[in-house]
């Protein structure tokens, strides 16, 4: 929702693209908190996304991680407890892993969507509520 802070961080290879993400998405009024890194230099994506997930978690909040192609951030992110994290390519996976799933994650592959689109799957993963009811019960039975 506007006015959340959302959590957003890469690696080397996303971060034009979580540059890009981070001006379209203020202007739309949600606020931005950029865990990094701070350049194109050459990173380790687990960091960022370990960072990013630890965030999330601790402010019951959302976020979007970005590398390459999305994959890497996607399995680090998981590894985490309370993370939902989910790969999106598509304004349907973007909309049904916020609605079905509860993913609190969104993760991008800057080499696999151009710009426009990571904009518009953002903006749908943020604006899109929970369904709760049956798939409540289904996302409580994702944690051991």
């Amino acid at each position: 929702m506007p006015g959340d802070t959302v959590f957003i961080a890469s690696d080397h290879a996303g971060f034009v693209l979580k540059q890009t993400l981070c001006a379209d998405l203020t202007e739309l009024g949600f606020r931005m908190e950029d865990l990094g890194p701070q350049s194109a230099e050459s990173c380790d994506y687990p960091v960022f996304a370990h960072a990013l997930c630890a965030r999330v978690a601790a402010h019951d909040g959302r976020g979007i991680l970005i590398c390459g192609t999305g994959i890497g951030m996607c399995m680090a992110a998981n590894r985490h407890r309370g993370i939902r994290a989910a790969l999106c390519t598509h304004e349907y996976t973007a909309r049904a892993c916020r609605a079905h799933n509860n993913a609190n994650v969104l993760c991008l592959g800057a080499r696999v969507v151009a710009p426009p689109l990571a904009a518009e799957l953002a903006e749908i993963f943020l604006r899109t509520a929970f369904e709760g009811g049956r798939h409540a019960r289904r996302t409580a039975l994702i944690e051991p």
